[in-house]
């Protein structure tokens, strides 16, 4: 983020620097513009030699003010196309991020799913199974009392023959 910031600062400080160029080149266009009308040549009718070399000299710094402004627009162009670049590589970052955490989403959807199905069935057969252990539980409580009931009765004795 802060990385960001220092993008944006500098894209902003880069395009002030290109303004205030931009606003020197007119301002010494119009000075251009103005020498051109001044004439301070005989009875203020003709151009004197140094009316020429004035109007050359500010027309020098136009050229040389719209050469620094091509230098900054350019360097602005590097910051705006480094930014486009970062942007579209997080954007791709972002993709790959997206698509593993969809491909994480499907999985766990599946697995899920699974295992659901198997808790349906082991609900279903849980049911069979239980019926099998009460049926289990009833012969043992049955073979309990019997065997109970056989041990607590008292043998009967067997009468003797005396014949």
């Amino acid at each position: 983020m802060a990385q960001e910031n220092a993008d944006s600062s500098a894209f902003e400080v880069q395009r002030k620097r290109v303004n205030s160029l931009l606003e020197a080149r007119q301002q010494k266009f119009g000075a251009y513009d103005t020498s051109l009308t001044q004439k301070t040549g005989l009875f203020g009718l003709f151009k004197s030699k140094g009316d020429m070399q004035k109007s050359i000299d500010i027309l020098k710094d136009v050229v040389i003010t719209d050469n620094n402004i091509f230098l900054e627009t350019q360097q602005l162009l590097k910051i705006k196309d480094f930014e486009k670049d970062k942007f579209r590589q997080m954007a791709t970052e972002y993709d790959k991020q997206i698509s593993a955490y969809m491909g994480t989403i499907n999985k766990l959807q599946l697995e899920n799913e699974r295992l659901r199905t198997q808790l349906d069935k082991s609900t279903g057969n849980g049911l069979s199974g239980n019926v099998w252990l009460y049926l289990a539980l009833l012969v043992i409580i049955v073979l309990a009392v019997l065997l109970y009931r056989s041990r607590t009765q008292k043998p009967v004795p067997i009468p003797k023959n005396t014949d």
